[in-house]
């Protein structure tokens, strides 16, 4: 881009030829004269070119042309007297010529410039279509308006909403702040962005406000234009800036620069912003496989079913996202005894999946170290109370130990109001708590209970309260007691079987309660 109108170049061709024909034709001593302030030159005939004199003094017109230069016609005849009507034609005659061949040379002027600035544009379209890393796309685009618009320096910034700071992606020429710039501080490109309007400026003898060192020297001339995007739907917002500063032949930025720089600036929106779009996408794919890994590794942290002698168990975990909180374990202890827990994390998600996964190794160990119950929640709590305080959550948690010889069911419950044991007879007893929550139990805790159990028709049952709530309950029924008398309606059916019918009850409904993780453990005698 040049700065302004093109050169005056020397006498047009055509303008040449028309005094040519007049003094053919006429027989006429025609010369045209520059007349500036302190002298005047010939530019027609040439300079170095001999005339001879007229027989007359010539005849003087005074020529203004659109191009502001001071012309004066000469006309003198070779054959007698000169009339004034046919000077005052030659005079018509070649204003207009000249009037005509400024403006050739003036729209011939325009049209390159306009070739040039749709070159750059489908240059750039080329380049945000061919290249997907954003940096590279910019500076090569950079680069390019640099070079057509002779700017000294360039710098393309990005707004990151994160921080609320723009960020230089590409610069061209050397002196320009690395950045990142406060969006809200006084330097040019952040008065831009938060304005939202082009600033062109003049030098300054000194720097204008309170700029940050190398941002934009005022000294120099610049070009600073938002770079905006207007969504399908919804208003536009700015998302960066593209400064020029400087021209390289000592000219300033014109209304033109600024029109065509912002038609630059809105392709490189709508690429910003499908960079950014991309950039979200690719994390949102990511997180999904990150979380699709976590899901499967923590249902493979959960113990088989049917790896336990004496007893038959029915279990299944359904996270209300793809982790969760909730758990069950199932351990073969010495003496044939068989000891089952549940457990139900306070919140749900990946913080709770942390602490169920540390849960589930302690009681791993705990159990096979401690018969009793109580002892095995005791440790449990001191393991996990460090990690429960920080992330201020807590676990109710119920660990059983079935003796199929004794016929017994020991049992410490913290805080888990979801357990029960139900009779061959269908009564259902629940398993009170024996103590709080594990994390705000305290030291003095936990205590344990015993009762009897029959392998041959007595059901542990055991659910968190997700599953419950779940259910869309009967007029005058509890989610509690409709899932408890879907277990005693089926208490016949194999352990599988009656967690199947559970969670294909609640699989169609829609409960006003939000969704939490669901868990059901169904334990009975061999048979």
């Amino acid at each position: 881009m040049s700065a302004g109108r093109p050169p005056r170049s020397p006498l047009p061709e055509s303008v040449r030829e028309s005094l040519d024909d007049f003094a053919r034709s006429l027989d006429l001593d025609l010369s045209l004269w520059a007349r500036g302030e302190r002298a005047e030159r010939r530019i027609y005939p040439d300079p170095d070119t001999e005339v001879a004199e007229g027989v007359e003094v010539p005849l003087v017109r005074a020529l203004q042309t659109r191009d502001g230069s001071a012309l004066e016609l000469r006309v003198a005849s070779r054959n007698g007297p000169l009339a004034e009507p046919v000077v005052d034609l030659v005079a018509r005659t070649l204003s207009r010529s000249m009037d005509s061949a400024h403006e050739i040379r003036f729209f011939t002027y325009e049209l390159s410039e306009r070739y040039e600035e749709i070159n750059l544009l489908y240059s750039i379209s080329e380049t945000l279509g061919s290249i997907l890393r954003l940096d590279e796309a910019a500076r090569v685009i950079l680069g390019e308006v640099c070079d057509v618009m002779g700017a000294g320096r360039g710098s393309l910034w990005v707004h990151e909403p994160d921080d609320d700071k723009l960020h230089l992606v590409a610069s061209v020429g050397d002196g320009g702040v690395p950045g990142p710039l406060d969006a809200e501080s006084s330097a040019v490109t952040a008065r831009v962005f938060r304005e939202g309007r082009p600033l062109m400026a003049l030098p300054e003898a000194e720097p204008v406000g309170e700029v940050p060192a190398g941002a934009i020297d005022q000294r120099e001339t610049f070009l600073s234009v938002p770079i905006r995007y207007t969504p399908p739907e919804g208003e536009a917002r700015t998302v960066g800036v593209i400064n020029l500063i400087g021209r390289r032949h000592a000219s300033r930025f014109t209304a033109s620069d600024q029109k065509l720089l912002s038609a630059i600036a809105t392709q490189v929106g709508a690429a910003l912003e499908n960079n950014r779009l991309i950039r979200q996408s690719l994390v949102r794919e990511r997180m999904a496989r990150e979380m699709e890994l976590a899901h499967n590794l923590q249902m493979k942290l959960l113990p088989g079913v049917d790896r336990l002698e004496g007893v038959r168990v029915g279990a299944r975990v359904e996270p209300a996202e793809m982790v969760g909180g909730d758990f069950y374990q199932l351990f073969q202890l010495s003496g044939g005894k068989v000891g089952v827990m549940i457990g139900d994390v306070s919140s749900h998600g990946f913080p709770a999946a942390l602490i169920m996964a540390l849960s589930m190794s302690a009681a791993t160990i705990y159990a096979h170290s401690f018969s009793a119950p109580a002892q095995v929640l005791r440790f449990l709590d001191d393991a996990l109370r460090g990690e429960l305080e920080s992330t201020e959550m807590y676990l109710t948690l119920f660990y059983g130990v079935l003796d199929p010889v004794a016929g017994t069911l020991t049992w410490s419950n913290a805080g888990h109001p979801h357990a029960f044991l139900v009779g061959a007879d269908g009564c259902a007893d629940r398993l009170r708590a024996t103590d709080p929550p594990v994390g705000i139990a305290g030291p003095d805790s936990y205590s344990q209970s015993t009762r009897p159990w029959n392998p041959e028709g007595d059901l542990v049952f055991l659910f968190t309260d997700g599953l419950s709530d779940a259910v869309v309950a009967e007029a005058g029924e509890k989610g509690e007691a409709r899932v408890l008398r879907t277990v005693i309606e089926n208490r016949r059916q194999d352990p599988d079987c009656i967690v199947d019918t559970l969670f294909e009850q609640v699989r169609g409904m829609r409960s006003p309660i939000p969704a939490d993780d669901r868990t059901a453990v169904v334990l009975a005698g061999a048979g």
